[in-house]
């Protein structure tokens, strides 16, 4: 994988007037452990808090849990197929910490370590570049019988998971994301309880965030320690902005939701410590940091060479005074959150491309100095084949996606380093709380027969690869 700059002087316009994206942009798609292998119980694998949560009646929709999803761990030869025919020059994939580390610490699990070295074998035999992802949220259930990621020790766990992997696969995988969504993992793990493990009290929230990051900062130089060559994290950065942006109250709203959910994580892993107006807001709410110790914030700033970025939609605010706390963001009480409008996905969230290109432009400019990588973009709607039971039919997510990319090209043309795209699901799969309701992928799944088809999307795609771009 390139990890050389990409001038955005390289862009050029297609003959038919379409849109080229510069030499070296990486084209590739993304997917989670837990929501594409099943096989919860094979060889070994020990139970994750995403097991025990979507057994807990009432927590998912209509009952849905991870124990087959996808079958990627019995099919994953013919999906690195199905990849290949798509032409992707990347997959960025999560390792299931459950498999390596059955409760959670100790020696590694020789078979669990076996079958992601079939799975970047596959890979690199058809020309597509792994990329890792270690933490994707499914946390070993003995860990979090121990306080989760509320507990230092499962800081240091992580970092030496993340050494018996690397130990095994940095000889074939140049490119590793330490944690994907710290803040979901965190905020929605451990404030509002929508996620696993379904923890409902804020302050826990706050702790995680640290070790989560501490975590990760352990986790780098044991990477770089088996000779891996380029380290990231992959947040989920929300475009903030104010309702009205001539009202300072507005504006002030908007600057403390950025703070919880993007400078909270961004400020200490470039090098600046914890926000001071965040850490005032933990003082004030919940009687200190009792987490923090000295030297945790420049263990947390370990040198990165990439930073992942998962983006959907907007988040846009209000000042409401006496409006109820938000479960998601704690000390947000007198902050509303705007409902989505407009044409909206299955998820309930808006469609906005140019909030993207705004989001990137802000980032490069505040936090500069790392190349970006969209590691995950995409929409999610109910579909079905139709009666031939051979094409799904999906202009919608065709759109979206299409409104994206060139929202990254123009981010690109402003000379914002992005290196890659992938696109946000690679196939249906397990939607966390949500089920198997919404479906993501870019391929159906038939969740009976795991029958894989390409939906219109995919078909598009392949030729945005092919032609290294977007038509007119």
């Amino acid at each position: 994988m390139s990890d050389t700059q990409i001038d955005p002087a390289t862009r050029v316009t297609g003959d038919a007037g379409g849109l080229s994206f510069p030499a070296g942009f990486v084209w590739g798609a993304a997917t989670a452990a837990y929501q594409i292998e099943g096989a919860v119980t094979a060889d070994g694998r020990g139970p994750s808090i995403w097991d025990t949560f979507s057994h807990t009646p009432g927590k998912v929709h209509n009952g849905d849990t991870g124990d087959v999803a996808c079958d990627h761990y019995h099919r994953y030869a013919e999906d690195v197929e199905l990849m290949a025919e798509l032409g992707l020059q990347a997959y960025r994939f999560s390792i299931a910490w459950p498999r390596i580390q059955p409760t959670g610490s100790g020696p590694a699990n020789r078979a669990g370590l076996d079958f992601y070295d079939r799975l970047v074998d596959a890979l690199v035999a058809r020309g597509i570049e792994p990329m890792i992802t270690l933490y994707h949220w499914d946390l070993p259930q003995p860990l979090q019988d121990a306080g989760g990621w509320t507990n230092r020790d499962t800081a240091y766990r992580f970092a030496e998971y993340a050494g018996l992997v690397a130990e095994r696969l940095a000889d074939r995988v140049g490119t590793w994301i330490t944690l994907n969504e710290p803040w979901c993992a965190a905020f929605l793990g451990y404030a509002s309880g929508t996620h696993a493990p379904g923890i409902t009290n804020p302050p826990d929230a706050f702790a995680a965030t640290h070790h989560l990051l501490l975590g990760h900062g352990e986790a780098v130089p044991v990477l770089r320690g088996h000779g891996v060559r380029q380290v990231g994290i992959t947040l989920n950065p929300s475009a903030v902005r104010p309702l009205d942006a001539t009202a300072p109250a507005d504006v002030a709203a908007a600057a403390r939701v950025d703070g919880l959910q993007n400078r909270l994580y961004l400020d200490p892993l470039y090098g600046r410590g914890y926000p001071a107006d965040i850490r005032a807001l933990i003082d004030a709410q919940f009687g200190g940091a009792p987490w923090l110790r000295p030297g945790d914030e420049q263990i947390i700033a370990a040198p990165l060479d990439l930073l992942g970025i998962n983006y959907y939609n907007p988040t846009i605010v209000t000042s409401a005074p006496g409006q109820p706390s938000s479960s998601v963001h704690p000390g947000t009480e007198d902050i509303r959150f705007m409902p989505a409008t407009g044409p909206l996905t299955a998820m309930g969230w808006s469609i906005e491309p140019a909030s993207l290109t705004s989001l990137l432009e802000r980032l490069s400019r505040d936090y500069p100095g790392l190349p970006f990588w969209i590691t995950e973009n995409g929409c999610a709607y109910e579909d079905e084949p139709e009666a031939d039971g051979e094409r799904v039919a999906d202009p919608a997510r065709i759109a979206y996606l299409d409104g994206h990319l060139r929202a990254v090209h123009e981010a690109i043309a402003r000379g914002v380093d992005v290196r890659g795209y992938l696109v946000w699901s690679l196939f249906d799969n397990f939607e966390w709380a949500e089920g198997y309701r919404p479906r993501f992928g870019i391929f159906y799944v038939d969740y009976e027969t795991q029958v894989r088809l390409r939906k219109d999307s995919a078909r598009w795609y392949h030729k945005v690869i092919a032609e290294h771009g977007l038509p007119d």
